[in-house]
């Protein structure tokens, strides 16, 4: 063993995310690990490094002196930092032989991504979610990168979706979410849970709609009480809570029979109808409860929850997490209650907790598991087999062939990804007389297409147009991000008419009439409004970007009329407004279809 281990202590190695990583910090030694996290109760049972002693320290520091008790002659270096962090540039990334990832979120790992890109340095990605998890090799030129295939984002719900006609589990969860805070947490108006009068479809006249939503904001000869304070107002009586909550909210919704015409109505729910059933004190994670045990867990848990807001005192607002045992079983309780009144399958504690924390339940077997198949791929990259490397996916269940771990060949680099092609092109379809300088930046270059420590354009020109600096239809921008060493060509679609509250779209395709070579008179410079050419920022260090913009020397005809192949691979977002969440935690990798049938694809 020791000749295999011997010329590991030759190399250096980078590794990102400290529990989920602690096992390859004991193969690799000259080992750099940066994590900006500190560790939480809820991640010891993720990992076999971390302690109750441990919590509110560094994880990275932490994971170090754990691997140095039994490992002591192992070399490495702990950061409490953001890998963002400027300090973090390209000729970091190049003084390291590998790479090993695992952080939780997209902006992460697309800094990551880009970064091993421009230091030609292999990067090993992975990922777990509950049982399922996943690891593949990225290397420039030869397999795909983090960002070759689009990810999925985290969706948000229309209000009344939420209060008048969820058609998912996840709506009801949201709505359970909601009900926490406007009973025992900060009361906010976007949250609210009382079936939506104003809901325009149901309406009978559209008019009706907006009547309906001004009369809700008048109080008149009303006076208008908060569900926190109803609920004060009857002691936080669990069976008054839930008569109101699942019977009579219910019975109303079914007065706008409108709504019902082509969906099953909501069955109301009473209280004195179901039997008393006593639930066990602990409750299985994976047991789907029946209604009546679901309404004595609500009882329960509103109890518990009342006793703690007096404890606290008055005024006192309680914060929901789901790591703490009566919130999270409120939530789970009512999720269930309202999926079962809207005819849905009810969802065990566990996959209510996956969905409401917005995070995947970690489990340390899937992790030390992920972290073995990490250290193999590491070995072949080192012995120079990168050819060897594979995608693995770790199933939940056995395959036909009776197989947890899937292995797949490495795909091929996606001609078409702005990331990783020769020459990284985007097209991005928009009105160039409605969009400004801000939108521009703040959406299309900093939230969708560059992730990175972007130029900070001058203030005065944010809430101009950009066709006011010769922008048009087929103009080409070149966004340069100096800190990666990465250059992306940005093709203009110009269109007079959008979908609706729909502001740009990053098309897959590049126009059918591309932009001519642009020549050097064509490029002018984006900076304080001048046209003084195409040089680098001479801001501020953390500035490391320009934008240069390229004309065409004729402008295309408007491509609202055009014939343009629009895939389902578009991405569209909203660019007045901010995103709700940041991106989904884990990568989705998809192998093909005909290496196996049983393939699980990851978040």
């Amino acid at each position: 063993m020791e000749k295999y281990i011997k010329p590991l202590l030759l190399y250096r190695y980078l590794l990102l995310d400290s529990y989920f990583l602690c096992s390859a910090l004991a193969v690799f030694s000259g080992c750099k690990n940066i994590d900006l996290d500190t560790i939480d109760v809820s991640n010891l049972n993720r990992q076999f490094l971390f302690q109750k002693k441990h919590v509110g320290r560094s994880k990275a520091q932490v994971a170090k002196e754990s691997v140095l008790q039994f490992c002591p002659e192992a070399n490495i270096t702990a950061y409490h930092d953001s890998i963002m962090n400027p300090d973090y540039n390209v000729e970091f990334f190049k003084q390291f032989t590998m790479v090993m990832n695992a952080l939780d979120n997209n902006a992460a790992r697309n800094h990551v991504n880009r970064m091993c890109l421009a230091a030609g340095i292999p990067l090993i990605e992975s990922g777990t979610a509950g049982y399922l998890g996943q690891v593949t090799v990225v290397k420039k030129g030869v397999t795909e990168c983090y960002e070759c295939q689009p990810k999925p984002t985290q969706k948000t719900f229309p209000g009344c979706t939420i209060r008048n006609t969820p058609s998912e589990p996840i709506h009801c969860i949201v709505w359970a979410k909601y009900l926490f805070n406007q009973l025992f947490g900060e009361e906010d108006a976007d949250q609210e849970v009382a079936p939506d009068i104003a809901d325009p479809e149901a309406a009978w006249d559209p008019t009706q709609a907006a009547e309906r939503a001004n009369a809700s904001n008048v109080d008149g000869d009303i006076k208008r009480v908060s569900t926190k304070q109803w609920a004060k107002s009857t002691g936080y009586d669990p069976i008054k809570l839930f008569n109101k909550l699942f019977r009579d909210d219910i019975k109303y919704l079914l007065t706008m029979d409108r709504l019902w015409r082509k969906r099953k109505p909501p069955v109301p729910l009473e209280w004195s109808s179901l039997h008393n059933k006593e639930i066990g004190s602990c409750l299985k994670d994976q047991k789907v409860l029946d209604v009546t045990s679901c309404a004595q867990l609500f009882s329960k848990s509103v109890e518990t929850l009342r006793e703690q807001l007096r404890e606290k005192g008055n005024g006192a607002e309680l914060v929901w997490d789901k790591d703490d045992p009566p919130a999270m079983d409120f939530v789970t309780a009512a999720a269930n209650l309202r999926m079962h009144i809207f005819s849905m399958n009810m969802k065990s504690r566990f996959d209510v907790k996956s969905m409401a924390g917005n995070i995947i339940p970690a489990i340390a077997t899937t992790n030390a598991v992920i972290s073995g198949l990490i250290v193999l791929e590491g070995l072949k990259i080192l012995s120079g087999n990168t050819e060897q490397c594979r995608t693995v996916f770790l199933n939940k269940q056995p395959n036909p062939r009776k197989k947890l771990l899937v292995p797949c060949s490495l795909d091929p680099p996606n001609p078409s990804c702005y990331v990783c092609a020769i020459k990284p092109e985007v097209t991005v379809k928009l009105n160039v007389h409605k969009v400004t300088v801000q939108m521009l930046q703040d959406k299309v270059r900093t939230g969708e297409i560059i992730s990175s420590a972007l130029l900070q354009l001058t203030t005065a020109n944010n809430n101009r147009k950009i066709s006011e600096f010769g922008i048009r239809n087929s103009s080409q921008l070149q966004a340069d991000d100096f800190l990666q060493d990465y250059t992306l060509m940005i093709n203009i679609l110009h269109s007079d008419e959008m979908e609706k509250d729909v502001d740009f779209e990053v098309v897959g395709d590049v126009p059918e009439k591309g932009p001519q070579k642009p020549s050097e008179q064509s490029v002018k410079n984006i900076t304080n409004g001048s046209d003084d050419g195409a040089q680098p920022s001479t801001s501020k260090a953390q500035d490391q970007d320009d934008v240069l913009i390229v004309d065409s020397d004729e402008e295309s005809p408007s491509s609202s009329n055009a014939d343009i192949n629009m895939d389902s691979a578009s991405l569209k977002r909203k660019l007045p407004e901010e995103e709700t969440i940041s991106s989904t935690k884990r990568k989705r990798l998809e192998p093909p279809v005909e290496e196996d049938d049983d393939i699980i694809a990851l978040d």
